[in-house]
């Protein structure tokens, strides 16, 4: 199974610090970036070729990732003019994900989910997701192993997920996210689910970048 590292988003609540340096390269520790990690992450669960959008300050994370090599990986590179939001970016980069199902990482996120136990939808998509932002409205309910849109929403999104190409199929827009498919999808039960109450931090201000200090694990 392939992956992809959505990396093209501009980190504008961490403006000071995403203006010379995008967020996939900011440093957890002192030490490995955020995009290292995830690279690594992948590697140990046997994934072997990743595609990375890159948008703003794009050359800095080809720069620094490369060929992937560093990480055992081969890395792919979908170059965007401008940020096309998470769904764009994926369907741009379709050609180089080919025609199976994928695996798609928001690569601001910092988590230790295990990548290795994900497995190909029997429907279009399959989220993981969690509890994780108690100030923002779920915009998912579980039932059973099928994520729905509509009813008691208590969960989020947890930037993990597997995709099939069909689920772009018939979708003409340019700039979009992915919700905009996974509410459609939903709708006709092709949409599975798993809630992770492990180790997850969305990293979209100082103050969440502040915590991850704190923390000090390798992913496994």
């Amino acid at each position: 199974m392939k992956a992809m590292l959505l990396a093209a988003g501009y980190g504008k609540r961490l403006h000071h610090m995403t203006q010379t340096c995008p967020k996939p390269l900011l440093k957890i520790q002192g030490k490995h970036t955020l995009i290292d990690y995830h690279l690594q992450h992948l590697a140990k669960a046997g994934i072997q070729e990743c595609v990375i959008n890159v948008s703003h300050l794009g050359h800095l994370i080809q720069n620094h990732v490369q060929d992937g090599q560093a990480y055992g990986l081969k890395v792919i590179y979908s170059i965007e003019e401008k940020p096309l939001e998470t769904g764009g970016g994926v369907k741009k980069a379709l050609p180089l994900l080919g025609p199976d199902p994928f695996i798609v990482i928001s690569a601001d996120i910092w988590c230790d989910y295990p990548l290795a136990q994900l497995k190909a939808p029997l429907g279009l998509a399959h989220l993981v997701l969690n509890d994780r932002l108690p100030n923002k409205k779920g915009d998912f309910a579980l039932y059973e192993d099928f994520a729905s849109c509509y009813g008691c929403n208590t969960l989020n999104y947890a930037g993990v997920s597997v995709l099939r190409p069909e689920l772009f199929l018939g979708n003409t827009a340019t700039v979009f996210p992915l919700m905009d498919l996974w509410r459609s999808a939903c709708k006709k039960g092709l949409v599975s689910g798993e809630y992770y109450s492990g180790l997850w931090f969305n990293v979209g201000d100082t103050r969440t970048l502040e915590q991850i200090q704190r923390y000090s694990f390798e992913y496994t």
